[in-house]
């Protein structure tokens, strides 16, 4: 592992744009200021105004494995990963097994420890039987509990009171939902009739409603007993007002959208299909625009992906067997390049939400930002347009992407894992044994 003196940056990082020189010492960030003198032992490499900034933690990924390694594995999703600039990510249960006890947590952390290409942690699924692996859950270790409430597959769907409550009265750690009511989305589902679906009907049927019902819910019984809660890829206007305005310090109560959610709106299902169903719907074009004021005001304070890839075949299917997900990890960072463009946030907005604030909110142990001592999960953007995207030159295992054909505005130059480069220029540089599971500083 090389020595890394970064020269001529533009460092996005704790509010600021600011010229500075980064310099990288074994695994670690060991100095920064507008000046750095090169000793002669480091690697220079003069990022010429390209930017700097911390990588991307994603706290909501579906990377398929166990069990599901034809739509993709913790391998392959991770280098698309750091591809596109993320250098950790928490991982949810919904494989098979499930992940719903420590013994299944710690088999995932053995896969990653061999495969993965950036770092990791891995969430505990709730179900209505596990109340006792969730109350032994080492805080240290697992990134959150994850509790899908009232829309699931598998056993994996908790909805009734009685073990509602005892899981957000009960639970160590942070909780994470996945809110939609299903009695609300079957209702919905009735009244319209025994016709063929069409993916049209994917935002009526999973409609404003489903989704308040559920998350109104969540914030109800965290505050009651007194649950860290976080509400994972909130995607509409009527939800806004579960939350409060500003800085994410302190809060008991936070919440997320996701880059899809942000990117597309109801009118791109003539367009691409059953290629953006997912969970929650892509809704109106209103809540699209309400998602991204409530970034920037503070009332959703983190933006993840959920990226949840299925094949090609699969997307396939009629609407009401196609199954809901997409692959993002590799265009993430590079959509909210595109949103400033837009003038819908700012540089250092889209850092405070992809990486200050998820290191902040799960308490990630000296990752999420370009400091002294911290461990280097780096990434660097340029400026420059990169190529139009295309299905064959995405690293997904599944192998499309739903932003075929856009050519984005910046693109991801290198990406830096632990003081390694993993990603430059369009190859993911392989580094063993470089990867490490996140560490949680909580009391």
């Amino acid at each position: 592992m090389a020595n890394i003196l970064f020269k001529n940056a533009r460092l996005i990082n704790e509010g600021q744009v600011a010229q500075r020189d980064v310099r990288i010492v074994g695994q670690r960030i060991d100095k920064i200021a507008p000046e750095i003198t090169a000793t002669g032992i480091e690697q220079v490499i003069d990022l010429d105004g390209d930017f700097l900034l911390p990588g991307m933690i994603d706290d909501q990924v579906h990377f398929r494995e166990p069990g599901l390694d034809w739509k993709g594995t913790i391998g392959s999703e991770s280098r698309a990963a750091v591809a596109g600039g993320i250098t950790s990510y928490m991982e949810m249960p919904n494989v098979s097994p499930a992940t719903t006890d420590h013994i299944a947590v710690m088999h995932k952390h053995q896969i990653a420890a061999r495969t993965s290409a950036a770092n990791y942690s891995f969430y505990l699924g709730a179900t209505p039987e596990n109340l006792d692996e969730i109350k032994a859950c080492d805080p240290s270790l697992v990134c959150g509990v994850k509790v899908f409430m009232g829309a699931s597959t598998g056993d994996l769907l908790v909805e009734h009171p009685s073990a509602l409550e005892a899981i957000f009265r009960e639970c160590p750690v942070l909780i994470a939902t996945h809110c939609e009511k299903g009695d609300v989305i079957a209702s919905n589902l009735e009244k319209l009739g025994d016709r063929e679906l069409k993916i049209q009907d994917h935002p009526v049927i999973r409609d404003a409603n489903a989704c308040y019902q559920s998350s109104s819910y969540a914030v109800d019984l965290a505050k009651k007993y007194g649950t860290q809660l976080h509400v994972l890829h909130i995607t509409t206007a009527k939800e806004m007002d579960l939350f409060e305005p500003g800085p994410i310090d302190g809060k008991q109560i936070t919440a997320e959208a996701c880059v899809h959610h942000l990117w597309f709106n109801q009118s791109d299902y003539d367009r691409l299909g059953n290629l953006i169903k997912c969970n929650p719907a892509i809704k109106a074009e209103s809540d699209r625009l309400a998602l991204i004021e409530a970034l920037t005001s503070g009332r959703l304070d983190i933006i993840a992906t959920d990226h949840a890839p299925h094949t090609w075949d699969e997307k396939q299917q009629a609407f009401a067997t196609a199954p809901a997900g997409l692959p993002l990890v590799q265009h993430a960072l590079l959509t909210l390049f595109d949103q400033v463009e837009q003038g819908n946030m700012t540089l250092p907005q889209i850092v405070e939400k992809t990486a200050h604030n998820p290191a902040k909110r799960y308490k990630v142990k000296e990752r999420g930002f370009v400091r002294e001592g911290y461990f280097a999960d780096l990434t660097v953007i340029s400026a420059r347009a990169g190529e139009a995207v295309r299905h064959d030159n995405t690293l997904y295992h599944c192998q499309w992407s739903p932003f075929v054909g856009h050519q984005f505005s910046h693109q991801v130059r290198y990406t830096f894992v632990n003081g390694a480069c993993v990603y430059h220029d369009g190859k993911v540089i392989e580094v063993t044994d470089n990867a490490m599971p996140l560490v949680f500083e909580r009391t």
